[in-house]
Parts: structure tokens; C-alpha cells; sequence
């Protein structure tokens, strides 16, 4: 049974290697990432889609990770460090609206320990926010704190993961508008 997200792939899979590139940066900032999954193409269903995607990112070095981690505003910040689209933007907008309505303290706090993280990891907090409250991702955020480096890396790129799924199909989405 097809999905009725198989046909907006023709677009993603006839797009030139480049094009390619630049729409999947959207989805996850490794440069490395985005060059292999265009790669890839044609991709026959987004399953398998998603599943390469995923087959990839787990696949590159830390240094690609860090790479995706600086196309992200910090929690609570609208601002990437590194350059973005403004449909990238916008998705981490969205996915970060639970801050949009917090408290001042809750706010502050989020950027006290977002500065406290990225001192001790030397990368900003990554969290899939969609669906999360300030406090939530603030809760998130202290127990994150208490990880060892090892271990935290593992957390942020496994969160980093579930970002890229969810814009993949954000992507995919759009393309059949």
C-alpha cells in the first residue's frame, strides 16, 4: 500500500544533487549529512527515506553532530549560530513554541543553564522541544546537566535524530503544497 507521502518524494528525488543539498540542510545541519543523503536518492518510499536518514546521521563523526547542533537557536533563543534558511527557522520557532507563553524566571533560568551546559559540553542543550512546555524542557535541561560527556553526546545526537524525522516530514509535506 502506498503512502500518500511516496509521490512527494518525485520532487526531493528530481531535485539536482546541490538542490538536493540545500533542502535537506533544513532538515539537519551536517553539511556531511546532507551531502550523503542526497546520495542516496531516489529514495522509493519516506520510510525508507527515514530510515537512511537515520542509518546516516548515526553513521558520522562527532564532529558532523556538532556541525547539525550550531543550526539550532539555543532553547528560548530565536537565533542559530550558524547560518539557516528561513523555513529552518520557522520550523524551530514551531517547534519550540511552548517557550512563546513561559514565565520571565522560567526564561532566565533556561538561559542560565543553557549557558552552564555549553560551558561544561562546549555545545548548545539539544532537545526535540515539539509538544514540550519551558518547564518541561527546563527539567529536561537540569537532568541533562548531571551527564557525563559520553553519555550527553549519545542524548543531544539522539534527540538531534528525532528533529531531523520530524522535519523530513515537514519537507515532504511541504513539497506536495
Amino acid at each position: 500500500m502506498e503512502n500518500s507521502n511516496d509521490h512527494d518524494l518525485a520532487g526531493l528525488n528530481s531535485l539536482s544533487p546541490a538542490e538536493a543539498e540545500s533542502e535537506l540542510l533544513k532538515c539537519c545541519g551536517s553539511n556531511n549529512w546532507a551531502r550523503r543523503m542526497a546520495g542516496e536518492r531516489p529514495f522509493l518510499s519516506l520510510n525508507k527515506l527515514l530510515e537512511r536518514a537515520d542509518q546516516i546521521w548515526w553513521s558520522l563523526e562527532p564532529r558532523d553532530w556538532l556541525e547539525a547542533f550550531h543550526s539550532h537557536p539555543k532553547i528560548g533563543e530565536q537565533k542559530a549560530a550558524a547560518a539557516v534558511t528561513a523555513e529552518a527557522q520557522k520550523w524551530s520557532e514551531d517547534e519550540q513554541s511552548g517557550i512563546r507563553e513561559s514565565a520571565a524566571e522560567t526564561i532566565a533560568a533556561l538561559a542560565k543553564l543553557n549557558r552552564e551546559y555549553e560551558e561544561k559540553f562546549g555545545y548548545i542543550f539539544i532537545v526535540c522541544a515539539s509538544g514540550k512546555s519551558s518547564e518541561e524542557m527546563l527539567e529536561i535541561l537540569r537532568e541533562r546537566l548531571g551527564n557525563d560527556p559520553a553519555e550527553e553526546l549519545h542524548l543531544a545526537v539522539a534527540e538531534q535524530a528525532k528533529i531531523t524525522e520530524l522535519r523530513l516530514k515537514k519537507l515532504i509535506d511541504n513539497r506536495q503544497s
